[in-house]
């Protein structure tokens, strides 16, 4: 295996870093303590390819394999983890509409979603179905040329502000077999948003419930298949799962940057505390933590890659164990900041706040582990773990 970066994804990850440093980090704060979505920079993002990093190249992306994304989105989110993440839902809400919709649903919308001028969100979760995506409720009713769409969804980023809706929606019975997947302009009528929701983090990007009132869709927009809907919502969240892992990445690493540039100045008891045999045993675990949870993540996104029949299994192991760990690391950067961790001046406030939520959404923890069980209590164990 290996584990040294290639010449083409070091120049990918330092082109990144540095869009981080300088578009996302300085402004971040403000993007927080504002409750600011910064589209202008997401058009900035879209002319360096972030928003289109594994859309098709023939459909206007960049083409790039999910390591090569996950590398981008590490890097991105060392800056925003924030912004980095809705740049993540973007681009696995505009992938699947480049992979499955039609010529002219494609002509219409895969160059500006890939250029940032029009922004997409991803539809899934509803107040009855969190965990259990096969139980939602929202129905497309087919009427000619058309379908129905009545319904509701809830906690879904970029609501309210961004221009295309990639829904799941019940066209047929009970059960995963009975979902598809329509592409709704956010702004047709019969489309409701509730007020903005007041979250720990993710500030830079608004979380609203949506409702479908008699909305009318063109048939043109359904993605793949009737009854496809489930199969790319899982296909989806394989890689969201990567990606919300990566933003974790980015998350840890920049706290343990700031804490080990903290430790080395801050003093206690006449000495800097970064001489104290506990603080640096904290630091060789954050360091060690990051590398363990870096390395399972991108062995994850290479079986995407190369379509492994344990990918699935490899995304979730990733996502549970890397959301877990870098949240810890999070945890930790506070800690040794002591009082001054606690105060929004110090940007490891942030990242803490921002990392909470990864362990819940793309699928709980607790959802992970019932993957990763399932499969190994199946006749393929061997697979998982060879």
């Amino acid at each position: 295996m290996q584990y040294q970066l290639s010449a083409d994804q070091l120049a990918l990850q330092d082109s990144a870093q540095k869009f981080a440093e300088s578009q996302l980090a300085p402004n971040a704060g403000q993007w927080d303590g504002e409750h600011i979505f910064p589209r202008e920079t997401l058009v900035e993002a879209g002319a360096l390819g972030f928003m289109s990093l594994y859309m098709p190249e023939q459909d206007g992306g960049v083409g790039l394999s999910r390591l090569d994304s996950a590398i981008i989105i590490e890097a991105l989110a060392t800056g925003c983890t924030s912004t980095a993440a809705y740049i993540s839902i973007h681009n696995m809400a505009a992938n699947m509409l480049a992979r499955y919709g039609t010529t002219a649903l494609k002509q219409q919308w895969c160059e500006p979603l890939a250029f940032g001028h029009k922004l997409a969100s991803y539809c899934l979760t509803e107040p009855g179905a969190g965990s259990d995506a096969a139980a939602l409720s929202t129905r497309a009713e087919r009427q000619g040329d058309e379908y129905l769409v009545n319904g509701s969804k809830c906690f879904i980023s970029g609501a309210g502000s961004t221009d295309l809706l990639i829904t799941m929606v019940r066209t047929g019975g009970p059960g995963a077999k009975g979902i598809s997947c329509l592409a709704i302009p956010a702004d047709s009528p019969g489309i409701g948003y509730g007020q903005e929701e007041e979250k720990m983090g993710w500030h830079s990007q608004p979380t609203r419930t949506v409702t479908f009132d008699d909305v009318r869709v063109p048939a043109g927009n359904l993605l793949a298949a009737e009854g496809d809907g489930f199969k790319l919502a899982m296909e989806g969240l394989d890689g969201g799962r990567i990606n919300i892992a990566a933003c974790s990445l980015g998350a840890a690493r920049a706290c343990l940057d700031r804490t080990t540039a903290y430790v080395k100045e801050r003093e206690q008891f006449g000495r800097a505390i970064a001489d104290f045999q506990n603080t640096q045993f904290k630091l060789a675990d954050m360091a060690t933590g990051l590398i363990a949870a870096r390395q399972m993540v991108r062995l994850a996104a290479s079986k995407l890659d190369s379509g492994d029949a344990d990918r699935t299994s490899f995304c979730a192991m990733a996502k549970r164990f890397a959301t877990d760990t870098c949240f810890t690391i999070c945890d930790d950067a506070i800690q040794l900041h002591g009082g001054y961790g606690y105060i929004r001046e110090y940007a490891v406030e942030r990242y803490f706040r921002d990392a909470r939520v990864h362990r819940i959404l793309e699928g709980t923890n607790e959802v992970m582990r019932m993957i990763v069980s399932r499969q190994l209590l199946s006749d393929r164990y061997s697979y998982l773990v060879n």
